[in-house]
């Protein structure tokens, strides 16, 4: 048998995102001497992006079928996800607030978050071992008693050492590049449990450990659309914002397969905003979408409402999209109009009323995929066991994956977030449950 490694943890884990510093925090808290392997400069730096800065950490109502695979979801959530990230998130010193169903930390500041993690970690005595590389895997011993991960990594050979300039941006970009520029060295290390915890860009990871994995591709961004109505002018609405019902329809259905309401951005190219994010995960090229601007009223109360305006200023009259001020933005009342166009220069009510909540699309393709904020794929969930999220492959003992390694991704709202925490939770429970200790020898 092989030696155990000169530089030896009871957990490893693989990034040091959301779900890596979840899972490292639970198992140190559990006796366990825990190194984090992160690729970047530094760990928690993907945290700082989400929500736009101010972190959308969860939401009130985990619902799983907001997640692609619900049952999975649930079963690995458990019944009362909310109350156990309450406790978490509490634990490491965030404190929430509520706007509407989503959780924000009461900072609103994503950078908060952060620190409260990597203090948490620093506590429990967690090692960052930032700037690293995964050359090559090895389980010692898979039989027997004493089994081991043996890891050859690559990391700077010293600090990194950047001139701080006081923008939080700039910090970084300097700090990348003394990464880049920085001497590397080469280190074997070892743990009896790993968990992988590399974000949505795990195919690497998942080929040096052999694992089955699904390619990934981005989600929650802009949708590519264009009006069914080809004389409406979209270059005139880029920019305009409407509380909106967004529904998508397949084939000739007459019934949405999916409907939200919320915040669009109407753009030259397609539609963007939340909602627009939401139907990115489900819409294809080929597929109708309607846009619903006064997802308050049904058609005919909307028709009874605009034929008393009618009675009130005069009938609608077409590529006039002044009989709309007050009630839309005149780039979107041009567009309800061009949708509504019949013979003759006034338009009815109901036919206004018709056009208004059936704006009509059809999908191109998603858009701006460096707006992405998830990526769907990742190593499949049928791989793993639900219930402690190791790699069901025997040959792949005590060998745990969790966050958006996973193949799994949700709406927006703080469902993928809730799901790295939960799931680094878990992934960090049965890692420090299964381990068997090793010696004590120095860190990285």
């Amino acid at each position: 048998m092989a030696t155990v490694p000169e530089n030896a943890y009871d957990v490893i884990v693989i990034g040091g995102g959301a779900s890596g510093l979840a899972a490292a925090v639970t198992a140190a808290r559990q006796g366990c001497r825990v190194a984090i392997l992160e690729r970047d400069a530094e760990a928690g730096l993907s945290i700082l992006a989400t929500g736009n800065g101010r972190c959308n950490i969860s939401n009130s109502h985990l619902d799983p079928a907001r997640y692609l695979h619900p049952e999975a979801a649930r079963a690995i959530m458990g019944p009362g996800p909310e109350d156990a990230l309450e406790r978490f998130f509490a634990s490491v010193g965030i404190m929430t607030a509520a706007e509407g169903d989503r959780l924000y930390p009461y900072s609103k500041r994503a950078a908060s978050v952060r620190d409260a993690l990597l203090g948490a970690a620093a506590r429990c005595g967690v090692e960052v071992v930032a700037g690293s590389n995964i050359e090559r895997v090895e389980h010692l011993d898979p039989g027997g008693t004493q089994g081991c991960w043996s890891l050859d990594i690559t990391c700077p050979s010293g600090p990194l050492h950047a001139k701080r300039k006081g923008d939080a941006h700039a910090d970084l970009r300097a700090l990348r590049r003394a990464l880049a520029a920085a001497p590397r060295t080469r280190r074997t290390i070892g743990a009896p449990a790993l968990i992988i915890a590399c974000g949505g860009s795990s195919a690497q990871v998942a080929g040096v450990f052999g694992l089955p994995h699904i390619d990934e591709s981005p989600i929650l961004r802009p949708v590519s659309c264009t009006p069914v109505v080809g004389t409406i002018d979209t270059d005139a609405w880029d920019g305009i914002r409407a509380d909106a019902a967004v529904s998508l329809f397949t084939g000739d259905s007459a019934d949405p397969i999916w409907s939200e309401r919320g915040e669009v951005l109407f753009r030259r190219w397609g539609i963007s905003g939340i909602v627009a994010f939401d139907l990115s995960r489900r819409a294809r090229p080929g597929d109708r979408v309607e846009v619903d601007l006064f997802p308050a009223f049904d058609v005919n109360a909307l028709a009874n409402r605009f034929a008393r305006r009618a009675h009130e200023v005069g009938r609608a009259v077409a590529r006039d999209p002044r009989w709309f001020d007050g009630l839309l933005a005149r780039e979107l009342a041009g567009a309800v109009l061009a949708s509504a166009e019949e013979d003759g220069d006034e338009i009815s009510p109901s036919r206004l009323a018709h056009a208004a909540k059936h704006l009509a699309f059809e999908v191109r393709d998603l858009a701006q995929e460096q707006s992405a904020q998830v990526r769907r794929g990742g190593i499949p969930l049928d791989a793993v066991d639900l219930a402690t999220l190791e790699i069901a492959d025997p040959a792949h003992r005590s060998l745990f994956a969790c966050g958006e390694a996973l193949d799994q991704d949700a709406d927006c709202g703080g469902f993928n977030l809730a799901w790295a925490w939960l799931t680094g939770i878990r992934a960090g429970d049965s890692a420090a449950r299964g381990r068997r200790l090793v010696p004590q020898a120095p860190s990285v």
